[in-house]
């Protein structure tokens, strides 16, 4: 049965994600679903707010200021953070969208964006290889060979694939790849105000994304952190927000952030690339796909 199939390959990828990490040292916390404050995401406008005790809370669109705020703790942590980002309707149509999904967030202190390019990359093979070894029916019964890689991954400056593909380049850069590829130094634009701009060529940020090969899209995000109260504050103004909209997290950069990195992988695009699948929806037994109705 092709669920049953799906199931056990999206178990396998959780349990080797928490058997790496855990082997390369981080501490799993557990999930933030409500929040006075959340990603601002500017692509995607519309979220959800509830009102309870006084106060609005945020369903949760990522988890990152809780990430910088947690490295305080902790040097290395992770979560499977839910997340909740309310995509244009048309967005069900390009098979890699849900409006609910989960997100393996991890950070680490002082890191580099070179050092999480490394951790992503052998996370991703670890699983890889893990879901080949163990999932050989399940891979059987959806008809998908998985290929083999071997890091480190290409890299592509995002100017050079604009000049490539146009601005809306991540389709037929996955289209053409036969691995995963880098695109890397994003300009300050196109990305929030927490992605750090690179000190050493201002108007550039030290971040990433890796796309899938194959059609399949972005396979993770992220890159270092801003960490300096007026750093934040001044990127948040550039940007046209209210800083008083991020006042729980200026405060907590007022009282001190540590310089960190870390990215965030979609676990349900992952499993739709492992598993060969069409369309996200095949993922989840209760998927919620933007526009679309839903039974249960």
């Amino acid at each position: 049965m092709r669920e049953r199939a799906i199931a056990r390959l999206t178990s396998e990828v959780l349990g080797g994600a928490r058997e790496f990490l855990a082997g390369e040292g981080f501490v799993e916390l557990l999930p933030v679903v409500l929040a006075p404050v959340t990603d601002p995401l500017r692509t995607v406008p519309d979220r959800i707010v509830v009102s309870a005790y006084g106060q609005e809370w945020h369903l949760t669109r990522s988890m990152i200021f809780h990430k910088q705020a947690a490295v305080r703790v902790l040097p290395k942590i992770f979560t499977f953070s839910p997340n909740i980002r309310l995509e244009a309707a048309e967005r069900a149509q390009t098979g890699r969208h849900l409006f609910e999904f989960i997100q393996l967030d991890l950070e680490v202190r002082h890191a580099t964006r070179e050092e999480v390019m490394d951790l992503g990359e052998r996370l991703i093979v670890h699983v890889l290889e893990r879901v080949r070894e163990r999932c050989a029916a399940e891979l059987r019964a959806l008809g998908r060979r998985l290929p083999r890689w071997a890091p480190p991954f290409p890299r592509v400056a995002w100017s050079a694939a604009v000049a490539r593909y146009g601005e809306e380049f991540e389709a037929a850069l996955s289209q053409e790849s036969g691995t995963p590829v880098w695109v890397v130094d994003f300009p300050i634009h196109a990305r929030e105000f927490y992605d750090r701009e690179d000190p050493h060529r201002p108007g550039f940020l030290v971040d990433m994304d890796l796309v899938y090969p194959e059609g399949y899209g972005e396979a993770l995000s992220g890159g270092e952190r801003e960490y300096l109260r007026p750093r934040i504050e001044k990127r948040i103004r550039a940007q046209g927000l209210d800083p008083a909209a991020f006042a729980p997290y200026l405060a907590l950069a007022e009282e001190g952030l540590y310089p960190s990195a870390g990215f965030g992988i979609g676990v349900e695009r992952w499993i739709r690339f492992l598993g060969g699948l069409s369309h996200i929806q095949e993922t989840r037994l209760f998927p919620r796909v933007p526009g679309w109705p839903v039974r249960l």
